[in-house]
């Protein structure tokens, strides 16, 4: 089940950067929960269901010239995916570019996305699913 969980998050990871909202639909619960990113400025806040989620992924979208996300390893943590991320954004009226490193746990249930976590610390994001930076290094790999 867990190389099957990986590539439901694969998935969602690949449809939820085309902004294809049907897709993304097809492998989340309808009671998905996203909590803002530890560590990031919307720690703490909760997006209950896939409209909320779309809805701060496009105004996200709308704060950059340019916004990429780009998935770097996939580590497999049964139930959980951890998700290491490259994330590539050129502010609209500053110019200023950023490139940041981050995670993302993903915990699934019956093969549907329940939960979505953001870290701004991969190391947070592997100690938060029971792993350290070692066991990760066994973990299945993008």
């Amino acid at each position: 089940m867990s190389q099957e969980n990986v590539e439901i998050v694969r998935q969602f990871s690949e449809r939820s950067a085309r902004m294809d909202w049907d897709g993304v639909a097809d492998l989340v619960d309808p009671n998905v929960v996203q909590h803002g990113t530890a560590g990031g400025m919307d720690e703490g806040r909760v997006l209950r269901g896939l409209t909320e989620i779309r809805q701060d992924y496009e105004s996200v979208e709308k704060t950059w010239d340019e916004h990429q996300i780009e998935p770097q390893e996939f580590i497999d943590a049964g139930d959980r995916v951890v998700v290491f991320l490259r994330e590539y954004q050129r502010g609209k009226r500053s110019g200023i570019e950023l490139t940041v490193d981050t995670a993302v746990v993903v915990d699934l249930l019956d093969r549907r996305i329940v939960r979505i976590q953001g870290f701004m610390d991969r190391a947070a994001a592997l100690k938060a699913v029971g792993l350290s930076e070692r066991d990760a290094h066994g973990g299945l790999r993008s």
